[in-house]
């Protein structure tokens, strides 16, 4: 086994009598190391995604409190934190979004932990993190409460994703801690455009664009890329699949852009992270809905190596069989011309590989990896 492999500690969910998944998340997280960093009066970040209202596949609260309890015995100062989304819902500013979490099920009374916006009021208390290394964003905007903590611990819901591929550390953490101007900044080779003999006018893309770009005219949808963002809502929402990104390249620019910002995110400042891979949806959690899994779900996994951790989870998830009645399921003829990933099959324009190879470029770790089996 190479000395230069990278460690991701694993379990199924299989839980028999007197054991259960609460259980086995913990021995992942201790058998992964955790305890390695010094948690003493740290405050510690523990990021993750709340789950938009409607959405019904996010990481349930026992999970997070499994995390900052393990925290608490180590001496840190756990809080839960996210930050605002560029587009509208119940989690664009600061309000909202803690109300959104109350509804989900985020309170002290069943995390033991508080729940805070990192990036404030209305998603613009950011911090520039001077970042040479970068290529493309050389001053990442971070929501501040991000920024000030001691400690960062991912904890990620692994799913697919319609612009970055899937979702995991390196996005939970890149793309999740970036400010509004952050999130615009990461979308901004992503501008859509109208086919116009393809629009029915039904004004869906109306209803998730948070600034007004759309204009309608006989009954057809333009956008106005002065307004346009590039956060893609238009897109995923469009019945008809009139909308599409003007840039090509725009989601491989999009997951280069991750990786950069999880680096500013990360820089000078232990981070240790873990992902559920559950509840497979092929969407964002992001979304209102979620679809029906893609395949059954796999565990937990923990690693102090973002990129390996996401490395082993995408390869896990295509070692799977293939969900019925789901979006994988629909478009199995095309599994071959996709290799027999997973989440090019259901995302064709996208481009996961580019956020594990930017990340690897800039030192975040390795996607050679060592997957180690936790009973």
């Amino acid at each position: 086994m190479s000395e230069n492999k990278s460690k991701v500690y694993w379990s199924d969910l299989r839980a028999p009598m007197g054991d259960n998944l609460l259980k086995k998340l913990e021995r992942v997280i201790l058998a992964a190391g955790i305890e390695k960093i010094d948690f003493k009066d740290k405050f510690v970040a523990i990021k993750m995604h709340f789950g938009e209202l409607g959405n019904m596949s996010y990481i349930r609260p026992n999970y997070a409190k499994v995390v900052g309890d393990i925290v608490k015995r180590l001496g840190g100062k756990p809080y839960l934190i996210d930050c605002n989304t560029l587009y509208t819902g119940k989690r664009w500013n600061s309000v909202d979004h803690l109300e959104n979490a109350r509804l989900n099920g985020f309170t002290y009374a069943t995390t033991g932990m508080e729940v805070l916006i990192g990036d404030g009021l209305k998603g613009n208390s950011e911090v520039g993190v001077h970042c040479p290394e970068n290529d493309l964003c050389k001053s990442p905007l971070i929501g501040k409460d991000i920024v000030d903590s001691d400690i960062i611990i991912s904890l990620s819901h692994f799913k697919g994703h319609e612009g970055a591929g899937f979702g995991g550390a390196l996005k939970n953490l890149g793309m999740g801690c970036g400010s509004r101007k952050g999130k615009e900044d990461m979308h901004s080779a992503s501008q859509a455009k109208v086919i116009s003999e393809k629009c029915i006018g039904c004004k869906k893309c109306k209803t998730v664009c948070n600034h007004d770009a759309q204009i309608y005219e006989n009954g057809k949808c333009t956008i106005d890329l002065n307004k346009c963002v590039g956060c893609g809502r238009c897109v995923e929402v469009c019945p008809t699949h009139a909308i599409e990104f003007i840039n090509n390249d725009s989601n491989v620019i999009l997951n280069y852009k991750i990786a950069e910002y999880a680096n500013a995110v990360m820089k000078n400042k232990p981070t240790f992270h873990i992902s559920l891979v559950m509840d497979i949806s092929p969407f964002c959690d992001c979304h209102g809905e979620n679809d029906t899994p893609i395949t059954p779900s796999v565990g937990f996994f923990a690693s102090f190596d973002p990129v390996a951790l996401d490395k082993a989870c995408a390869d896990k998830v295509n070692a799977m069989p293939v969900n019925d009645n789901s979006m994988l399921s629909e478009q199995k003829a095309h599994l071959e011309e996709h290799h027999h990933d997973y989440f090019h099959t259901i995302f064709p324009t996208t481009e996961w590989e580019a956020c594990i190879r930017r990340a690897k470029e800039l030192n975040l770790g390795t996607d050679d990896y060592e997957l180690v089996y936790v009973k």
